[in-house]
């Protein structure tokens, strides 16, 4: 197969890479604004133009729901089985497939893939991914944890093994994906057991815009006690929550919060700390899913290019028998750990691209 282009869709900007037979970078464009507004269809539009010679495009697409559990080729049956997860995922798949359905309409000749994070986590023990609620719901209404950032750890897993120098089948680890996004998987073998997200990617770790695990009580009593509208809550846990809502005006960006926590500043310091606790509790979460801990791998933004929020994964962790005193490097893939930890720390930079394409040629030579 020739090239692929690849579009992530994130939930404000909108990536797309193209990828020749070896993996080769041929043309790489970006926008940071939403994948459905002008500026990103102008963006789609232009880098159309200019790709050469595209045999398939690789579209990710974060939530899947019931009906697809595995990448898909899109024709109109998984078209319209992506429609009915998208309000599983408000932020993201509706944007993506603003994006698919230009792809399509502009390429109509070339095979288009739904690479679909929630793939990963398709085999998660029934302990790990069934809620304690009324049969109806899990039954009949789908409810029940789906997991997401797979694309991200179907990456990450197997080259932490590499520089482990241990075979994927032998290890078991917690990975972490840090981005404006994050969640922890716990890994066996390769596979997932565990992940902290759930049915929608709002549960588990605080993130930079939404809130991660709350309370369901604490909804209920807005909305019946304080009059808040079912839409007005989701606007805010999604939107205005997590370091955004804890930083005191200084956003959501955890660089600018180190930054101005070493200048003493209360609200950033605490949003760190908030951060970092919910982080240490997932891992440790993730853990009793596992008989050992051989690694913890750290990637997506945060995790590759924060060498203080890494830090604060391990120096607070010694439970598990991480260690303090990791490496800052950040320009390349690493063992971080202090020789000698009990528990390596791996750090792995983001290539979802690189794997959406791995499995659109995969798909595609079935």
């Amino acid at each position: 197969m020739s090239n692929v282009l690849v579009v992530n869709a994130g939930g404000h900007s909108l990536k797309l890479r193209l990828l020749g037979p070896d993996d080769d970078d041929r043309g790489r464009w970006t926008v940071d604004a939403p994948p459905d507004s002008t500026e990103a269809a102008e963006l789609l539009d232009r880098a159309l133009d200019e790709a050469d010679d595209v045999t398939a495009v690789g579209h990710r697409i974060v939530h899947g729901g019931d009906r697809l559990s595995d990448h898909a080729l899109v024709d109109e049956d998984v078209r319209a089985a992506l429609d009915a997860a998208a309000d599983l995922a408000p932020l993201h798949v509706p944007p993506a497939l603003a994006a698919l359905d230009r792809c399509r309409e502009r390429l109509p000749d070339v095979p288009q893939v739904a690479c679909l994070d929630t793939v990963f986590h398709a085999g998660l023990p029934a302990a790990a991914r069934t809620y304690a609620v009324p049969e109806r719901w899990r039954e009949e209404l789908g409810v029940r944890r789906y997991g997401f950032h797979g694309l991200s750890y179907a990456w990450a897993v197997p080259r932490a093994a590499e520089l482990l120098g241990r075979d994927v089948a032998d290890l078991q680890l917690v990975a972490c994906h840090l981005g404006s996004g994050a969640s922890v998987c716990a890994v066996a073998g390769g596979r997932s057991v565990w992940t902290s997200m759930g049915f929608t990617p709002l549960e588990g770790l605080v993130m930079v815009t939404r809130s991660g695990t709350v309370d369901p009580g604490m909804i209920t009593w807005l909305q019946t006690r304080h009059g808040l509208s079912a839409a007005e809550v989701s606007d805010a846990l999604e939107h205005h929550s997590g370091l955004t809502a804890l930083s005191g005006g200084l956003g959501g960006d955890t660089r600018d919060l180190v930054a101005a926590a070493s200048d003493g500043n209360a609200d950033a310091q605490l949003a760190l700390d908030v951060f970092a606790l919910r982080l240490r509790q997932e891992v440790a979460a993730a853990a009793a899913s596992l008989d050992r801990l051989d690694a913890v791998v750290l990637t997506g933004e945060i995790g590759a290019d924060q060498p203080e929020v890494r830090e604060a994964v391990a120096a607070g962790l010694p439970v598990l028998g991480l260690r303090e005193g990791l490496s800052t490097a950040q320009d390349v893939d690493a063992v971080v750990s202090p020789i000698g930890a009990q528990v390596a720390v791996v750090l792995v930079h983001p290539e979802e691209e690189r794997q959406i394409a791995a499995e659109v040629r995969r798909l595609i030579a079935r």
